[in-house]
Order: structure tokens, then sequence, then C-alpha cells
């Protein structure tokens, strides 16, 4: 009943136009463990009104399914503040007609009155005991996109068997329900409720438990710059400062307030580094701020920047940041628990792909580290089920500059990590230490940590499948290969299959998925390498990293050997050429 959409079908096919509508109609949007992530427009392979009403019919029949008391309970919705002209679609439509279909059947439903943060759904989740969370974005793909994320009732985003119950439940209830389509039928409902100044006043209260310096923060003469990238971080990231007594950073004008167009970048995504930065490089220049704090648009993940002594911007990777805030969190954590027995207790994770800096923090300190799979929800999960054993899990982030600073969120959240960063940074600052001063000092103390990471594009799905099953039957039938040019294998962990060398089962401990592909290669001179197929995208990506003993400091000869190792993993592993794959710079 959308006039938009239903004007371009029907415009469609008065054309006879078959080649479009096979795009719109082909086949349903797939509803997995990161929910629906599509271009919104018409048709069920993209997101819109229509869509969202299946998604969330199916969603609440699934969830009546799983919890009797789900109409005492309910859920919390949020959205972001994207929008698609053309089709009708956005955001905050898309959540009240989410929160219509809820309400239609007797359950109460937390709205945000207007947009925040991604990590605000799962934190409200967690404090008012809802059963369930959805949050309204696409986070920072292309500007057309938007998408549909589900958080369970322990506050973690759903892993499977959930997204395959959901999934059957949506194919069970397409046909609209009777007010499907009458959003304003919530405005008067008593089950509607707004958890928006409850939230805003609840969560900087409690992040404030990782505040450790809040004179340092008062007096700091050092100066930050934010980027909100168009999207929804600006206020939330000035409060967070706030509740720190930190001073405001800049905001950088141009892009502090939302707009769906993302008018001043080519991809709304602060994890293309520097092209995203270039306004934030301008207004610290002109400001005198060493260092920028930059959100994606929902403001669940960070980048920084500082500036350095040559005048130079250092954009950190993910895992240097990682290394930072690990480092920072343990030490504030050691500084305020004198109990030496409870460290025990003490948890930290990252994902597989991630560096293994935490895990060398960690030996060396007594904590315990673990690792997951790739994602969040892997870490989240985990993270819930140390968590109700009485373990403290202090820190979780994973290379694509995501960071769970604060219990009271088991997800990644932009908004805490940029204002810890700045405390971190502001207690150098008193030592006269840089960030990127105490990152080597982090490695030169745990040894150093060496990554690369990159990818190919690959649009043929059966090349790629043809790419992996060479690397299975490398010299033959079911062998994978000794060695890659001149660096000889170690060990294989294949979580495809569920093969690892390491074990004396030769059984992978982590879950395997059939369905994606992912080997990790060790080598003898301590390198590691894992290559994946994305979720969401076309691309086969890679992993790569050299950890180095304490004590080895040539980090120059590390870059190098990384870099060979590298070009002998895409020579012999990918073969780009024979396999017609794009490179990431193409």
């Amino acid at each position: 009943q959308n006039p938009k959409t239903s004007a371009i079908v029907k415009q469609l096919l008065a054309e006879e136009n078959a080649g479009e509508l096979q795009k719109y109609f082909g086949s349903r949007m797939e509803f997995g463990t990161a929910g629906l992530r599509a271009a919104m427009g018409a048709g069920i392979s993209h997101m819109n009104d229509l869509t969202i009403i299946q998604t969330t019919q199916g969603f609440c029949r699934y969830l009546e399914k799983n919890f009797s008391d789900l109409k005492k309970r309910g859920v919390v919705i949020g959205f972001d503040a994207r929008a698609h002209l053309s089709s009708g679609g956005s955001s905050k439509r898309f959540a009240r007609l989410a929160a219509n279909t809820f309400i239609s059947q007797g359950v109460p439903v937390y709205l945000f009155s207007d947009i925040t943060p991604t990590p605000f759904v799962p934190y409200t989740v967690t404090h008012l005991k809802l059963c369930a969370g959805i949050m309204i974005t696409a986070s920072h793909n292309p500007k057309q996109d938007n998408g549909y994320k589900v958080y369970w009732e322990n506050g973690a985003q759903i892993i499977s068997p959930h997204d395959k119950g959901i999934s059957q439940a949506i194919d069970e209830n397409q046909e609209p329900w009777p007010q499907a389509w009458d959003d304003k039928l919530i405005d008067s409902s008593l089950l509607l409720h707004d958890p928006y100044a409850m939230v805003n006043k609840e969560y900087f209260k409690d992040i404030q438990k990782q505040c450790f310096h809040r004179n340092i923060n008062k007096e700091t003469n050092l100066k930050f710059v934010h980027t909100s990238v168009h999207g929804v971080g600006h206020k939330f990231v000035q409060l967070a400062f706030k509740a720190f007594d930190l001073s405001p950073p800049f905001a950088v004008p141009e892009q502090k307030d939302p707009d769906p167009e993302f008018p001043t970048v080519k991809y709304p995504n602060p994890e293309e580094g520097k092209g995203v930065l270039t306004l934030s490089f301008a207004l610290a220049e002109k400001d005198g701020a060493k260092i920028i704090l930059a959100n994606d648009p929902d403001a669940d993940r960070l980048a920084v920047a500082e500036k350095q002594e040559s005048g130079e911007w250092k954009v950190f990777s993910g895992n240097e940041l990682g290394a930072l805030l690990g480092w920072w969190i343990f030490t504030c954590w050691k500084n305020h628990n004198r109990d030496t027995r409870a460290i025990k207790d003490v948890y930290m994770l990252s994902s597989t792909v991630s560096s293994k800096i935490l895990r060398a923090i960690a030996l060396k300190e007594g904590f315990h580290f673990e690792e997951t799979l790739t994602g969040f929800k892997w870490m989240g999960n985990r993270a819930k089920q140390l968590m109700d054993q009485g373990k403290a899990v202090l820190f979780a982030f994973e290379e694509a500059i995501g960071y769970m600073c604060c219990p009271a969120v088991l997800d990644k959240d932009g908004v805490s990590a940029a204002v810890i960063t700045a405390e971190m940074a502001s207690f150098l600052a008193t030592r006269n230490l840089s960030l990127s001063q105490q990152l080597k000092a982090v490695y030169d103390e745990y040894g150093f940590h060496i990554t690369k990471a990159s990818y190919f594009i690959c649009h043929d799905p059966k090349v790629i499948q043809q790419l992996f099953d060479n690397l299975r039957n490398f010299d033959g039938k079911n062998t994978y290969p000794k060695s890659c040019g001149r660096f000889k294998v170690s060990g294989i962990r294949d979580l495809t299959t569920g093969y690892d060398s390491s074990q004396p089962d030769q059984k992978a401990i982590l879950p395997t998925s059939r369905s994606s592909q992912m080997i990790t290669f060790t080598f003898a001179n301590g390198g590691v390498a894992t290559m994946r197929t994305s979720g969401t995208e076309p691309k086969i990506k890679y992993y790569s990293e050299l950890c180095a003993p304490p004590g080895n400091s040539d980090v120059e000869q590390l870059k190098k050997e990384l870099d060979e190792l590298v070009n002998a993993l895409e020579k012999h592993f990918f073969q780009p050429e024979k396999n017609n794959l794009q490179r990431k710079t193409e």
C-alpha cells in the first residue's frame, strides 16, 4: 500500500520490463544472523514497507513461541537517520511499522522517539530485561541501503538457530495482518513507550564506571575533533565527553548533522581511512587538535587518527586501537583491584581474524584471553556466558574498528570507545606520551604484532568455490599446501570443514559453517594468515599477522617479512590473474 513502491512496480508492468521485475521479485532478502541488509526499493528483494511488515510478523510469531511472557516484557526498537526519497522508505518509517506489528498483537514496544546509536538498543534490552531488540540501520553501507538488526533477550545479536527459526516464521507470515499498514494507531496505544530520556540518562551513568581519571580530564589541554560522518553520533559523543568531565570535542560542521545523502564522502565508512577524514584533518589543523575521533553513521564503530611530530596524520588500524584500548582497560582495572587473586576471573575477547595482541598481554599479565568466530554476535554471546558465570569481561574487539569497552553493552559501541580513548590520550599527555608512542611501548613490552589485511573482489561464486577447493586438494586429494613460496606451513585450521591440524583429534574447537569459506594457515616463521569469504559483499578477504616475542624490535625487518608473506599468499593461494580477481586498489 505504499504509493511510491506500488507506482514503481506498476510502471515496470506497463513497460513489460521483465528484467527489472526479476531483480525486484526474483528472490526474497535472506534473513541471517545479521538480520537483513539490502537496498531500499520495491519488491521482495529490497527493504520497503511490505518486507518490513512481513519480517516483523515472522519475528513476532517466533518470539511468541519462545517467550510466554512476551506480552509482559516487550521489545525495543531504534532507528538511524537513513531515508530513500524515491521509494518513500526511511529508518523511522520502518521502525514505526515494526512497532505497529507488535502492538497489534498486544506486545509492549519501547520505540525511541528520535534517532539513536545502535548500541542503545542492546543496552535497553539488558537494562529493561526485554525479550528482544530491533535496530533499523545499515551502519556504514552506501546511502541507498538499510537494514534490520536483531538482538535476543541476553542483549547480544542473535546466533543460530534463531536466524533459521525467524526466517521460517517470516515465510509463514507473508500476508499483512489487518491493520499492518496503519502506523498512526500506535500513537494512541497504551502499549507504546518511549525509552529515549531514560536511556540517555542511564547509559551515560553506566559508562562513567569506566571513567578513572576525572581530575586529569578536567585539566587536560588536549584538543579533539569528532565527526559523526552525517550519522547519529554527534549529540551522544558530546554527552559522553560531558559525562567524563572532558571539554567537548570540536565537531566537523559539515558532517555533524544527520544527512541520509552523506554528501561529503564517497563511502560513509571510517574504515576506508583518510578519504573519510579529509574534513576532520582540516578542522584539526585550524583548531590545533591533535586527535580525531570518527564514528560510522550508526555510531557503533570508531576510527582514531593522531597528528605525529612530523606533521603527518596517523590513522590507527582496528588492531592498533585494539592493542591500546586493551592495554588501557587492563591497566585501569589493575590499578583499582588490589586483590591479586581477582585476575583469575578476568577475560578479554577478540575475533579470530583480529590481532593476537590481547593473547600476548594476557599471557604476561595472567588473565584469560579467548578468541571467537568473526563478528560481535559471537563475542557478545560469549561475554554474556562468561558474565553469567561470575567472570569479568573487560574488553572485546575486532579488527573492523569495533570495540566493546563497557559490560553494559554486549556489542560494539563507538560512543563509549570514543570517550575512553579520549581519557586514555589525556592521561598519556600528562606523561608526555602520544598514542603512537604508547602503542610502541605496548609492542616493546608484549611483542610486536604487525598486521596486514586486504581483499579481492570476485562476483562469480563458482570461482570462489574452486579457489578454496584447490587449497583443500593442493598436492593431490585432501591435502593442504605444505608451503607458500618460501614460507613453510606449520598448521592449518579449516572452519568450513571443521579440520584443525593442531588439535589431537584434528577437529576444530570453534564452530564450523559449511555455508562460508574460512581457512587459517600458520607459518613456521610465526606468521598467521586467514582467507575467508565475506557474508555481505562479493569479496575474498585475507588477514595476516606476524607476532614477534618481546625484545625483537627490528620492526622494519618484521614488516618486510610480512610483506613478502602476503605477496606469496596472493601469488600462490589467490592466483588473481588465473582466477580473474580484482584487487582492492582497482
